[in-house]
Protein backbone atom coordinates (compact mmCIF):
# COMPACT_ATOMS: atom_id res chain seq x y z
CA UNK A 1 0.00 0.00 0.00
CA UNK A 2 1.30 3.55 -1.10
CA UNK A 3 -0.28 6.90 0.49
CA UNK A 4 -1.08 10.36 -1.10
CA UNK A 5 -2.04 13.58 0.56
CA UNK A 6 -3.45 16.03 -1.86
CA UNK A 7 -5.58 19.32 -0.91
CA UNK A 8 -8.34 20.71 -3.40
CA UNK A 9 -10.92 22.89 -1.27
CA UNK A 10 -13.18 21.14 1.44
CA UNK A 11 -12.00 17.78 2.46
CA UNK A 12 -15.07 16.57 2.52
CA UNK A 13 -15.26 16.60 -1.35
CA UNK A 14 -11.80 15.53 -2.29
CA UNK A 15 -12.63 12.53 0.21
CA UNK A 16 -15.78 11.37 -1.10
CA UNK A 17 -13.87 11.55 -5.11
CA UNK A 18 -11.48 9.14 -3.60
CA UNK A 19 -13.77 6.96 -2.04
CA UNK A 20 -15.07 5.88 -5.35
CA UNK A 21 -11.47 4.96 -6.81
CA UNK A 22 -10.94 2.13 -7.10
CA UNK A 23 -7.67 0.57 -5.23
CA UNK A 24 -8.21 2.98 -2.93
CA UNK A 25 -8.53 1.76 0.37
CA UNK A 26 -8.85 4.28 3.11
CA UNK A 27 -9.52 8.12 2.90
CA UNK A 28 -8.57 9.94 5.78
CA UNK A 29 -9.64 13.64 6.22
CA UNK A 30 -6.92 15.95 7.96
CA UNK A 31 -4.64 18.85 8.14
CA UNK A 32 -1.40 19.24 7.36
CA UNK A 33 0.89 22.50 5.73
CA UNK A 34 0.82 24.67 8.78
CA UNK A 35 3.25 27.05 11.06
CA UNK A 36 1.42 26.83 13.86
CA UNK A 37 3.13 23.64 16.53
CA UNK A 38 0.86 20.75 17.57
CA UNK A 39 -2.30 19.33 16.24
CA UNK A 40 -4.85 22.04 15.17
CA UNK A 41 -9.12 21.72 15.13
CA UNK A 42 -11.06 22.45 12.15
CA UNK A 43 -12.02 25.53 14.03
CA UNK A 44 -8.07 26.78 13.90
CA UNK A 45 -8.23 25.83 10.36
CA UNK A 46 -11.02 27.08 8.69
CA UNK A 47 -10.00 30.56 10.81
CA UNK A 48 -7.19 30.70 8.06
CA UNK A 49 -4.24 31.49 10.95
CA UNK A 50 -2.76 28.18 11.19
CA UNK A 51 -1.62 27.64 8.01
CA UNK A 52 -2.60 24.43 7.26
CA UNK A 53 -4.47 23.14 4.25
CA UNK A 54 -7.40 20.89 4.63
CA UNK A 55 -6.45 17.48 2.81
CA UNK A 56 -7.42 14.06 2.69
CA UNK A 57 -4.50 11.04 3.06
CA UNK A 58 -5.16 8.25 0.65
CA UNK A 59 -4.16 4.85 1.09
CA UNK A 60 -3.86 3.09 -2.31
CA UNK A 61 -2.99 -0.56 -3.68
CA UNK A 62 -0.67 0.84 -6.77
CA UNK A 63 -1.01 -2.86 -8.34
CA UNK A 64 -4.46 -1.60 -9.22
CA UNK A 65 -4.30 2.32 -9.67
CA UNK A 66 -1.15 4.18 -10.27
CA UNK A 67 -0.36 7.23 -8.14
CA UNK A 68 -0.36 9.01 -11.44
CA UNK A 69 -4.08 8.36 -12.70
CA UNK A 70 -4.92 9.37 -9.21
CA UNK A 71 -3.50 12.51 -9.40
CA UNK A 72 -5.49 12.91 -12.51
CA UNK A 73 -8.54 12.51 -11.22
CA UNK A 74 -7.80 15.40 -8.45
CA UNK A 75 -6.80 17.70 -10.76
CA UNK A 76 -10.26 17.00 -12.59
CA UNK A 77 -12.24 16.81 -9.92
CA UNK A 78 -11.07 20.57 -8.28
CA UNK A 79 -9.76 23.58 -9.98
CA UNK A 80 -6.01 23.47 -9.61
CA UNK A 81 -5.91 26.85 -11.06
CA UNK A 82 -7.81 28.90 -8.53
CA UNK A 83 -5.23 30.66 -5.85
CA UNK A 84 -6.76 29.67 -2.95
CA UNK A 85 -10.03 29.31 -3.41
CA UNK A 86 -12.64 26.60 -4.31
CA UNK A 87 -16.00 27.96 -5.07
CA UNK A 88 -17.82 29.57 -1.80
CA UNK A 89 -14.47 28.27 0.02
CA UNK A 90 -11.95 30.59 0.61
CA UNK A 91 -8.74 30.76 1.96
CA UNK A 92 -5.23 29.38 2.38
CA UNK A 93 -6.88 26.30 4.27
CA UNK A 94 -8.55 25.58 0.70
CA UNK A 95 -5.41 25.48 -1.36
CA UNK A 96 -4.68 23.03 -4.31
CA UNK A 97 -2.13 21.07 -3.26
CA UNK A 98 -0.21 18.06 -4.12
CA UNK A 99 2.50 16.79 -0.21
CA UNK A 100 4.59 14.49 -1.72
CA UNK A 101 5.95 11.36 0.39
CA UNK A 102 9.04 11.06 -1.74
CA UNK A 103 11.04 12.57 -4.58
CA UNK A 104 9.75 9.96 -7.18
CA UNK A 105 6.16 11.17 -6.33
CA UNK A 106 7.39 14.83 -6.45
CA UNK A 107 8.33 14.14 -9.89
CA UNK A 108 5.57 12.68 -11.19
CA UNK A 109 3.20 15.47 -9.55
CA UNK A 110 5.25 18.13 -11.40
CA UNK A 111 5.19 16.06 -14.97
CA UNK A 112 0.98 15.35 -14.15
CA UNK A 113 1.06 19.39 -13.64
CA UNK A 114 3.22 19.93 -16.86
CA UNK A 115 0.36 17.30 -18.44
CA UNK A 116 -2.57 19.20 -17.54
CA UNK A 117 -1.77 22.36 -18.03
CA UNK A 118 -2.75 22.75 -21.76
CA UNK A 119 -6.23 21.71 -20.27
CA UNK A 120 -7.00 24.66 -18.33
CA UNK A 121 -7.40 28.32 -19.98
CA UNK A 122 -5.77 29.75 -16.56
CA UNK A 123 -2.36 28.96 -14.88
CA UNK A 124 -2.20 25.89 -12.99
CA UNK A 125 -1.32 27.67 -8.92
CA UNK A 126 -1.39 24.15 -7.63
CA UNK A 127 1.46 23.64 -4.72
CA UNK A 128 3.48 20.75 -4.89
CA UNK A 129 5.60 20.55 -1.51
CA UNK A 130 7.07 17.78 0.87
CA UNK A 131 4.40 16.36 3.21
CA UNK A 132 5.10 17.45 6.77
CA UNK A 133 3.52 15.95 9.96
CA UNK A 134 -0.23 15.02 8.74
CA UNK A 135 -2.57 15.81 11.93
CA UNK A 136 -6.57 13.62 11.05
CA UNK A 137 -9.67 15.51 11.36
CA UNK A 138 -11.89 15.07 13.75
CA UNK A 139 -14.48 12.08 13.58
CA UNK A 140 -17.02 14.00 12.48
CA UNK A 141 -15.41 15.14 9.23
CA UNK A 142 -14.19 11.20 8.45
CA UNK A 143 -16.53 10.14 5.75
CA UNK A 144 -18.55 12.98 5.80
CA UNK A 145 -20.61 13.21 2.26
CA UNK A 146 -21.28 9.15 2.80
CA UNK A 147 -22.99 10.10 6.91
CA UNK A 148 -24.46 13.58 5.33
CA UNK A 149 -25.91 13.31 1.52
CA UNK A 150 -29.06 14.92 1.81
CA UNK A 151 -27.00 17.65 3.97
CA UNK A 152 -27.38 21.14 1.63
CA UNK A 153 -24.02 21.69 1.40
CA UNK A 154 -23.10 17.62 0.00
CA UNK A 155 -26.21 17.83 -2.16
CA UNK A 156 -25.19 21.38 -3.70
CA UNK A 157 -21.41 21.15 -4.24
CA UNK A 158 -20.19 17.10 -3.50
CA UNK A 159 -23.39 15.37 -5.37
CA UNK A 160 -22.60 17.54 -8.46
CA UNK A 161 -18.63 16.67 -8.51
CA UNK A 162 -18.94 13.45 -8.11
CA UNK A 163 -21.23 13.45 -11.09
CA UNK A 164 -18.41 14.76 -12.95
CA UNK A 165 -16.16 12.24 -11.89
CA UNK A 166 -17.95 9.52 -12.78
CA UNK A 167 -18.58 10.52 -16.60
CA UNK A 168 -14.57 11.59 -16.66
CA UNK A 169 -13.13 8.77 -14.61
CA UNK A 170 -15.62 5.41 -14.79
CA UNK A 171 -13.30 3.11 -16.43
CA UNK A 172 -11.58 3.97 -12.78
CA UNK A 173 -14.27 3.89 -10.47
CA UNK A 174 -15.40 1.07 -8.15
CA UNK A 175 -19.05 -0.22 -8.98
CA UNK A 176 -20.85 2.64 -7.08
CA UNK A 177 -24.58 3.67 -7.66
CA UNK A 178 -25.22 7.06 -9.64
Amino acid sequence: MELMTVGGGCFWCIEAVFNEVKGVEKVVSGYTGGTVPGKPTYREVCSGLTGHAEVVQVTFDSSIISYEDLLVIFMTSHDPTSLNRQGGDAGTQYRSVIYYHNESQKEIAEAVAKEMAPYYENPIVTEISALQTFYEAEDNHQDYYKNNQSAGYCSAVITPKLARLRKMHSDKLKNVSA
